[in-house]
């Protein structure tokens, strides 16, 4: 990811400052609880080798999980 320029930065403080994003109290609705089956917790080393052979092959971190899990079941393991 690219380094934001001040003026970037600004720019992005000041959406945000006059565009909170919405916040409901009913817990079912937010990011993360519309998206708890796709959250992995990862150590470091793994979240790393992850993020470079993203960026080296252009493919998503889902793709490249769903390719190794897809390379175990198919070695029988």
């Amino acid at each position: 990811m690219p380094e934001l320029t001040k003026e970037e930065y600004d720019a992005l403080d000041e959406l945000w400052t006059n565009n909170p994003p919405e916040v409901t109290g009913d817990g079912e609705n937010g990011f993360f609880m519309e998206h708890k089956n796709e959250i992995v917790i990862l150590d470091n080393v793994s979240a790393t080798w992850l993020r470079l052979k993203s960026e080296i092959t252009h493919k998503s971190t889902t793709e490249i999980i769903g390719e190794l899990v897809r390379e175990k079941i198919a070695a029988g393991q």
